[in-house]
Parts: C-alpha cells; sequence; structure tokens
C-alpha cells in the first residue's frame, strides 16, 4: 500500500519527501529533477509506541511503517506524454492514494514552471490531466461493457449504465472520486482502476510566516478539499527540512516552540497518508520487543497474525487481545488476567485500532 506525491514540478515533492525518508532524493531548482520515482519507508508516528516502551521495557521497539513515492513533476499535455508525461501517469496508477502538493508561497529565486503561483490553477491542471487519462481508460471500459448488455442480465446492464454515467461525470470535468455510487457500483468502477478515484491528501506547502498565520491560498484549497470529501494538511517543507538537520531531539523541540508548532507538520502528514490507505495499528509487547505492525481497516484476526507470518495465519487457533488503555490502566499482563480484561478471539474477531495481540497457531 503505497501514496505517491504528486504535483508540477517546483512545488516542493522532493524536499517533503526528504524530510518523510531515510532516502535522499535530489532536490533542485529545475523541473524534472525527479526523473525516477523515489520510494522512501516511513515510520509512523505513535505516541502509544512510546508509554508502551516506558511500562515494559523492551530491548527493542519498532514502529509501523507507509511507504511514500516521489513521483517526477507533471505538466500540461501529459496525458498525450507531455514531459515525463506517460511515466507520471503509470507511476500514480501503482499507488493506492495521492499526497497533492500544492505551492502557497511566493519565492522569486524558486522558478514556477506556470510562471506565477496560483495552487487553485496548478491542481485544476493535474486533475484535467488525469481526467483526460481517465476518459481513455474509461471509453474503452465503456466499449467493452457494451458487447455484454445483449446477454440481459441485470448486472452486465448495469455495469453498462454505471460506466455511462461516470464517462459523463468526468466530460464536466469532475473526478471519479465524486461521482456518487453505492457498494455494487463502487466494485464495477473499482475494476476500471480510475487515477482520479483515489484518494487525495491535499498538502500546502508554505513559507515560514504562513505557517504561523495563514494565508489567502490555504482558506481556498480548504474550502475546495471540503467539497471533494477530502483532507489539507498546512506545512512549510523548507522548514521541514531544517528541522530534519537538527541532530537532537531538545534542539529540535525549542525550533518548533519558536514557531509556535507542537510537533513537526510531517508527523501529522504521515499520519493523515496512514489513514488515507485505510491503515490501522495493531501491537505486539514483550521484553525482547514492542512492535507495531501495519494492517488494513476491517482485517480479521487471522489476516493480522498472517502479516507476522504466514504460517500464522494458516494455522491461526485463537488471539489473546489486551485494550491498550487496559494496559496503560493496569500496567502489567499480570494484573490485566487478575482484573480479566485479556479476551481470548477467535477467527471472526476484528481487529481494532491499537490491540496488543498474541497469536496461539499450529502449523
Amino acid at each position: 500500500m503505497k501514496c505517491g506525491i504528486v504535483g508540477l514540478p517546483n512545488v516542493g515533492k522532493s524536499t517533503l519527501f526528504n524530510c518523510l525518508s531515510n532516502a535522499k532524493a535530489q532536490s533542485a531548482n529545475y523541473p524534472f529533477c525527479t526523473i525516477e520515482p523515489n520510494l522512501g519507508t516511513v515510520s509512523v508516528p505513535d505516541q502509544r509506541l512510546f508509554e508502551l516502551e516506558k511500562i515494559i521495557q523492551p530491548e527493542k521497539v519498532i514502529p509501523a511503517v507507509v511507504e511514500i513515492v516521489d513521483i517526477a513533476g507533471l505538466v500540461k499535455g501529459a496525458s498525450k506524454g507531455e514531459g515525463l508525461g506517460n511515466q507520471f501517469l503509470a507511476n500514480i496508477r501503482e499507488c493506492e492514494a495521492i499526497i497533492h502538493v500544492l505551492r502557497c508561497f511566493d519565492n522569486g529565486n524558486i522558478i514556477h514552471v506556470e510562471g506565477s503561483v496560483d495552487p487553485m490553477r496548478d491542481k485544476e491542471i493535474i486533475d484535467i490531466e488525469l481526467q483526460l487519462k481517465d476518459l481513455e481508460t474509461i471509453g474503452k471500459a465503456v466499449e467493452k461493457a457494451k458487447k455484454f448488455i445483449k446477454s440481459g442480465k441485470k448486472e452486465d446492464v448495469l455495469a453498462y449504465e454505471t460506466l455511462q454515467k461516470l464517462q459523463k461525470h468526468l466530460e464536466d470535468g469532475r473526478n471519479a472520486r465524486e461521482f456518487a455510487t453505492d457498494d455494487v457500483m463502487n466494485n464495477i468502477i473499482g475494476e476500471v482502476q480510475l487515477l482520479t478515484n483515489k484518494p487525495v491528501l491535499y498538502v500546502c506547502n508554505v513559507d515560514e510566516n504562513s505557517i504561523k498565520n495563514g494565508n489567502d491560498w490555504i482558506a481556498k484549497i480548504e474550502e475546495m478539499a471540503k467539497a471533494e470529501n477530502s483532507e489539507v494538511v498546512v506545512l512549510a517543507a523548507q522548514i521541514e527540512a531544517d528541522i530534519n538537520e537538527l541532530e537532537t531531539f531538545e534542539e529540535r523541540e525549542i525550533f518548533l516552540d519558536e514557531l509556535g508548532l507542537s510537533e513537526p507538520g510531517v508527523n501529522r502528514l504521515i499520519r493523515k497518508a496512514y489513514d488515507l490507505l485505510k491503515l490501522q495499528t495493531y501491537f505486539t509487547a514483550g521484553v525482547k520487543e514492542v512492535r507495531a505492525w501495519t494492517i488494513g481497516q476491517g482485517w480479521t484476526a487471522p489476516q493480522a497474525a498472517g502479516v507476522i507470518h504466514t504460517d500464522f495465519e494458516k494455522g491461526f487457533i485463537r488471539a489473546e487481545v489486551i485494550k491498550y488503555d487496559d494496559y496503560l490502566s493496569y500496567g502489567s499482563e499480570v494484573k490485566i488476567k487478575e482484573a480479566g480484561k485479556l479476551s481470548v478471539e477467535g477467527k471472526e474477531y476484528i481487529v481494532k485500532d491499537g490491540d496488543i495481540m498474541h497469536f496461539r497457531f499450529n502449523v
């Protein structure tokens, strides 16, 4: 499950990626600095890990991770192969969600590919290119579905009608994720794999002054995102880069305090990306290791066990589950068991975010 960072050239994508990841993408003041997509495995900030560490004092602590891809900047005509268009569109198709970076600051030393700063225009440029590619994709899907309606089957007729309506929706300049659907229609549309159907998180890349006081662009983007049922994160990529260069936790805390920030903006961004991918965390906890495991929302206990090892899922017997809040309240597994707060769950159990789990299995 990957999030792709997208945007026009020179909006701060690679600078942001460098802050998110240990991988160091090249960052330069000219278009198409990023040619091959850079992939970074990013730790998910989670205060619960630190709390468990204080109680258990394990030998090591391992956080959950999410994969972030830095994708080449897109320009007008990408849907026709302009710039690195074909490559950009192929890279984004491989991602499950999009982090769309919008430049919301003026700086004469950093050129803008469109000649001026206007994040709403920039968003529209990328939307149009993705919509054009989707129209090409859905046109083929409609023609294919049309061949099946002769069967008279209800599901074939519904598929054809749904794709036709979605085609008209895209022709009107709207994204597929804004198309009203039900579960059946979602399955039909999901098979077509449209670029504008991917969930989006908008990142307003601002200057230091706007971090403290906001600006007009932020308000407009937040209004737009609300209408799309998307979310917005405001951060200053250059400030995040400066924070990243500080060596100690104390230095970072002082720097953040001077800016009036409680935490780095990238922490909020990572957590939002995690949610965007519909991911959640469960923990395994012992003196050897406290670890956060990444799973999908709605996963069963055997599926969750499978991320540790496939044998855990194949031979699943049961899961012993402790709620995170109970672990903090009682402070040890012994006291939790004495209080009757450890539950034994079977194959149908749906794992909750923050569950602390121990699996019993037999292979």
